[in-house]
């Protein structure tokens, strides 16, 4: 098995607003042409570990990485480290955290925004700093990437819905009009992706609450939804993905060598 993949993580995204918000995927999955699932984010349920869990397999209390403010280069192998060891290519349009945990720690605006860089994990990389930067352009710079750069695995990381969240709270039109507004935009997207032969998964690395924050046990904050699209997958709806298993599972769709847990259930 190998295949282009994009891994677009919508940063905040509750498994509940994007089961009821997001008119565009769900349209691939009525036509059976998607599936999505429910998945428990791990603990604690903040951004910093869960980038590192996601693309690592490795839990918070494994990684070290336990909150946000731990500003250093991860000591874990990910996505990107293995998808270079096979030779492939790879490519981000991401928060800079994502930056500090596989490039270049602290991060520094002025060297790492712009990144060309093929001997850093992330080889090529578009890093934003500014919460409220739009999703319209950070899906334009990831477009930019893919494009220019032709990777074999590309991360696309808004953060426009967690903004939200954080402002007016699960519960406001602001949260879901966010939702709603990526969805808008994957759509430009997304078609264009699949017809060029991308496995795509959209998943979220925690919810929200209506304290406008995350960090716990509540159901919204651990809740995040996993839509895939593209021929390698099974679309198997018994399928039970855990949030350690993406990195894995997507090395094994990359056919990059890894010793990670993979969701077996979720390929063909």
């Amino acid at each position: 098995m190998q295949h282009n993949v994009i891994l677009v993580l919508l940063d905040g995204l509750n498994h509940q607003v994007a089961h009821h918000a997001m008119g565009h995927l769900h349209a691939y999955v009525e036509a059976d042409r998607a599936a999505l699932y429910r998945v428990e984010c791990e603990l604690p349920s903040l951004s910093r570990p869960l980038y590192e869990c996601i693309l690592t397999g490795v839990p918070p209390i494994d990684s070290g990485i336990v909150h946000n403010n731990i500003n250093r280069l991860s000591n874990q192998r990910s996505v990107f480290h293995y998808a270079r060891e096979a030779g492939l290519g790879t490519a981000a349009a991401a928060y800079h955290w994502m930056s500090e945990l596989y490039n270049r720690s602290p991060f520094d605006p002025l060297r790492d925004r712009h990144t060309h860089a093929p001997k850093l994990p992330i080889q090529h990389g578009l890093f934003y700093y500014a919460d409220h930067y739009p999703d319209s352009h950070l899906l334009a710079d990831a477009e930019y990437l893919r494009r220019r750069h032709a990777p074999n695995f590309l991360l696309v990381h808004p953060m426009n819905i967690d903004d939200a969240g954080h402002r007016h709270g699960l519960d406001s039109s602001q949260y879901r009009n966010a939702a709603r507004s990526a969805d808008i935009l994957l759509a430009d997207y997304l078609p264009r992706w699949l017809e060029e032969g991308y496995q795509v998964l959209v998943t979220a690395d925690h919810g929200m609450n209506n304290d406008r924050s995350h960090n716990g046990l509540l159901a919204e904050e651990r809740e995040v939804p996993l839509f895939v699209f593209g021929e390698a997958f099974s679309l198997d709806p018994a399928a039970k993905p855990l949030q350690t298993e993406l990195c894995g599972t997507i090395c094994e769709l990359l056919g990059a060598a890894h010793d990670k847990p993979v969701c077996r259930e979720l390929l063909k």
